[in-house]
């Protein structure tokens, strides 16, 4: 160790986790890495049985130049770690009561003229929106995005001055709104409204400033890494290894450790610093892990609210009380035999009535919608490492209220009840709606995840699968900070904290702890 190298823990193995690990282990500091599965990968998981390989979480590459960013601050490249292949069609939508699908192609100009041949006007208008989606993405990755909001500088770039206006009606307006009143026809609102369930949220609860997604799918294109996301996993294990992270699986963090610091702090308070983590095995042996800096990459609440006394909590129950969740979900993972060339590598279900639809996951009191939208993936349509021969590999998410009380899934249709009726309508949905009626005949693999497994995995709260919910007051500069107010050395990072939900967030959060580490309060991406 260096004199300015420090000594850092970091709790969870997801990608975050793993992701800061590796920058701040080549940046010189000595790292160790816990997490409490035998399996590194969080969300990003991956389950193998009979001859099947199943991603167990994230399943959309967008936002390349964030990873691409990524790997070259760890002297690297994507190419070099992954394969990626860009799909076409990106995806396919299947809709309530119409025979007629749509394809969301890998190219722009295709989709200006299916928007146009579903809506007069509609292409024309999809240039424009997707030009503001555009812009705003851009201003997002340079202002907003690559900042812990430590510094006014984030607000008083020229290109946020310029369009400030503008931007307070993307945060003021909703996603739902900002649609409709560009596009009348409803199967476009609900293509350009369902990247808000990407966030954790709806077209109706989430800001319009997230209009932005839509220029990465329909625009930018969708992307898939060969022999799926695990790949991706296995490389960020592979740089963080090779950058000397001392990883241990199977360790569970018990407890983060403090001391008082000399002197006070705010109204006399008297301030903690790290010291390190309590960690336990499998078998209940306890040690000590000394540190100088505790990165929570695992879920906030439990970091928070399991690992810390109540007086050192910056984000205690009374504040999760007051928090939004995004959505939980039930999940099945399909081995099918034959082929199912029905259905694209990703494919889109959505009801007819998604207020209703929307309303049953995040209204008081909350239940499994019926019929309920779902989005299928079929990896097996890209990758042949997926399945064996003469069949499928198929997942199907199902959005439900982020409610642990559903139960837990199992193989071979031995989850909760609650659990295994979701998959069933599932099933059955995607075989009337895609045409495929021997569907559940053909079925030889199943598996199914209810929203209490994602409590017991990765310890989520309240049994959400993605994280808080990208609301107005849990976006950018409002959303949980990523460093802890009652504990000097004692930063969070993940999909919990800034900048926010899926992959490329988590690879953001990492180097925001980074810039942190570093003093480093610009704004955009570092170098």
């Amino acid at each position: 160790m260096t004199a300015t190298s420090k000594k850092v823990v970091v709790i969870g193995g997801g990608v975050a986790g793993l992701a800061t690990a590796a920058l701040l282990a080549r940046d010189g500091h000595e790292v160790d890495l816990v997490e409490k599965n035998d399996d590194l990968g969080g969300r990003a998981g991956s389950w193998e049985h009979e001859g099947f390989r199943f991603d167990t979480g994230p399943s959309w590459w967008l936002m390349p130049d964030v990873f691409d960013h990524f790997f070259e601050l760890l002297g690297t490249t994507t190419a070099e770690q992954v394969s990626l292949v860009r799909l076409d069609p990106g995806y396919r939508v299947f809709f309530e009561g119409m025979d007629e699908k749509i394809d969301i192609e890998g190219d722009e100009g295709r989709n200006r003229a299916l928007f146009e041949s579903i809506e007069p006007g509609a292409g024309a208008g999809l240039t424009s929106y997707l030009d503001s989606a555009r812009e705003a993405y851009d201003i997002a990755v340079k202002r907003f995005l690559y900042t812990s909001f430590d510094s006014p500088r984030a607000f008083l770039g020229r290109d946020v001055l310029r369009n400030a206006s503008k931007l307070a009606v993307l945060l003021t307006t909703s996603l739902e709104a900002f649609v409709s009143k560009r596009f009348s026809d409803r199967r476009l609102q609900q293509v350009l409204g369902y990247p808000a369930v990407f966030l954790g949220s709806s077209p109706e609860r989430t800001p319009a400033i997230y209009h932005l997604m839509s220029w990465l799918d329909l625009a930018d294109g969708v992307r898939y890494p060969q022999g799926g996301f695990t790949t991706f996993v296995d490389a960020l294990a592979r740089l963080a290894t090779e950058n000397g992270v001392r990883v241990h699986t199977g360790t569970s963090a018990t407890a983060i450790l403090t001391r008082a610091r000399q002197g006070r702090s705010g109204k006399g308070r008297r301030r903690s610093e790290v010291t390190g983590v309590r960690v336990s095995d499998h078998g209940g042996a306890e040690r000590e892990l000394s540190a100088d800096v505790v990165i929570g990459a695992a879920d906030l609440h439990h970091v928070e609210t399991r690992l810390l006394p109540t007086n050192l909590q910056t984000f205690p129950e009374k504040w999760w009380d007051k928090a939004t969740s995004g959505p939980g979900a039930v999940l099945a993972y399909l081995g099918v035999r034959g082929s199912v060339p029905e259905l694209a590598h990703h494919s889109l279900f959505f009801t007819d009535d998604w207020s209703t639809n929307f309303d049953a996951i995040f209204e008081s009191p909350t239940h499994m919608p019926d019929p309920a939208s779902l989005y299928v993936c079929r990896p097996s349509a890209t990758d042949d490492s997926v399945a064996p021969a003469d069949h499928e590999n198929i997942f199907i998410l199902v959005p439900s209220p982020p409610d642990p009380g559903l139960g837990h899934g199992g193989v071979d249709g031995t989850g909760a009840p609650d659990v295994e009726k979701v998959v069933d309508q599932a099933i059955t949905t995607v075989a009337e709606w895609a045409r495929i009626p021997d569907l559940a005949e053909r079925v030889v693999v199943r598996r199914s995840v209810g929203p209490a497994d994602f409590v017991d995995n990765v310890n989520s709260w309240s049994g959400g699968a993605l994280g808080p919910a990208h609301t107005l007051r849990q976006s950018a500069f409002l959303r949980a900070t990523n460093r802890s107010r009652k504990v000097e050395g004692l930063f969070y990072a993940g999909s919990s904290t800034r900048p926010g939900i899926g992959l490329p967030m988590c690879l953001i959060s990492a180097e925001l702890i980074r810039k942190r580490l570093k003093g480093d309060r610009s704004v955009g991406p570092s170098s």
